[in-house]
């Protein structure tokens, strides 16, 4: 090689500059620049926070579980429960035709308001006829009373006549037996026509005896039938005095009132209908309701007569009612269906059975607060 094909070579001094500056203007890789750091350090601020509020939230669920169990381990409910009443069906005790309606739907009644009329044509012309009746038998009976003192009369004389009888029938046997013995002795003092005279006057006496003595029989036998007729008009006397007051009865069934204080439901009556004897005119719901609660037969367990009860009824979701514990049903209500189950036929599955629990109210709802038979309610029964 030539010396004209040698490339010049830097010094050493040029080449430890151009290093330096090579080194100050180049980044420096062997240290993260400080956005990189940050950025490593975000994750973990972020991971730290999340489990941080993951165990606060954890914590939290858990203190208020154990409060919502210590509070609700206190309570017994249930959704299986209705505003519950004696509801009282309006019907006729008589028939006929409506003459007119006297409330209205949903109308509040008084114990005795009128509520229907019936036409009481009938019922009265029924109700003359009966005291027409009474008064009839009530002649009966003292026609009776007067053959019974006109026989107790004809009685007496009877008996009088016996005890005249008696005597003279006493005397003529005396005086015969007087001539009997003058006779036998062969008296002179007696004739034969005077012993003829004293022997039918004897028989004849006698006969007349024998006679009274069946008057009397013949006026005692008249006078226990009159006592009989006269029992028997006081039996038609008081039977027409019976009549009379069923037909006033039938009569007053022609105006049907309110047997308690409510409210009119389930009206279905109008004037003109012709109404039977039992049939269903409309609902009375009467004003004091309850709840009657189908608890679970293994909720039972805690619950006492007297334990106080919260209730809420979905009508009125913003309002709180109170009550307590009245009784509990003996049996399940299966029980006491159309068709009980017979566990002893078929395969047996054991189902959770529900007893019927009334709850009744501490004080009687008032105001706007209307409950009727049907409405929902959920109880809250405090065991603890």
């Amino acid at each position: 090689m030539s010396l004209a094909d040698e490339k010049p070579r830097p010094s050493a001094e040029r080449q430890a500059s151009v290093q330096r500056l090579a080194e100050a203007f180049a980044p420096d890789r062997s240290a993260p620049p400080q956005s990189a750091d940050l950025a490593a350090r975000r994750p973990q601020w972020r991971r730290r926070l999340l489990i941080g509020l993951v165990a606060l939230l954890a914590m939290a669920a858990i203190a208020g579980g154990a409060g919502w169990w210590l509070q609700a381990r206190n309570w017994v409910s249930t959704d299986d429960a209705f505003i519950d009443v004696h509801m009282v069906q309006v019907s006729p005790q008589v028939a006929g035709r409506v003459n007119a309606v006297q409330v209205n739907d949903n109308q509040e009644v008084l114990a005795g308001q009128p509520l229907v009329e019936l036409d009481p044509a009938d019922f009265q012309a029924k109700l003359d006829q009966a005291v027409a009746n009474r008064e009839g038998a009530g002649g009966q009976l003292a026609q009776a009373q007067a053959q019974l003192t006109v026989a107790q009369a004809n009685l007496e004389a009877a008996q009088a006549e016996v005890g005249v009888a008696e005597a003279n029938a006493t005397n003529a046997a005396t005086n015969l037996k007087r001539s009997q013995e003058l006779a036998r002795v062969g008296s002179m003092a007696l004739s034969r026509q005077q012993l003829d005279n004293d022997t039918a006057s004897a028989r004849s006496t006698a006969a007349s005896l024998a006679a009274a003595q069946h008057k009397v029989a013949v006026a005692a036998a008249q006078l226990a039938l009159n006592k009989t007729q006269v029992t028997t008009a006081e039996a038609g006397v008081r039977a027409a005095k019976a009549q009379v007051e069923q037909a006033r009865l039938n009569l007053s069934y022609t105006g049907i009132r309110a047997s308690l204080s409510g409210r009119i439901a389930s009206k279905s009556v109008a004037v003109g209908d012709y109404v039977q004897v039992g049939q269903n005119l409309m609902a009375l719901v009467p004003d004091h309701v309850w709840v009657t609660a189908n608890f679970k037969e293994t909720d039972l367990d805690h619950m006492r007569v007297g334990q106080p009860v919260d209730i809420y009824v979905d009508a009125y979701p913003e309002k709180v009612f109170h009550g307590h514990v009245d009784s509990f049903q003996a049996g399940s209500g299966v029980a006491f269906s159309l068709l009980p189950p017979q566990n002893a036929t078929g395969n047996y599955v054991k189902v959770v059975q529900r007893v019927p629990v009334k709850i009744v109210f501490a004080s009687p709802p008032g105001g706007h607060w209307l409950l009727g038979p049907g409405m929902s309610v959920e109880p809250y029964v405090k065991i603890r």
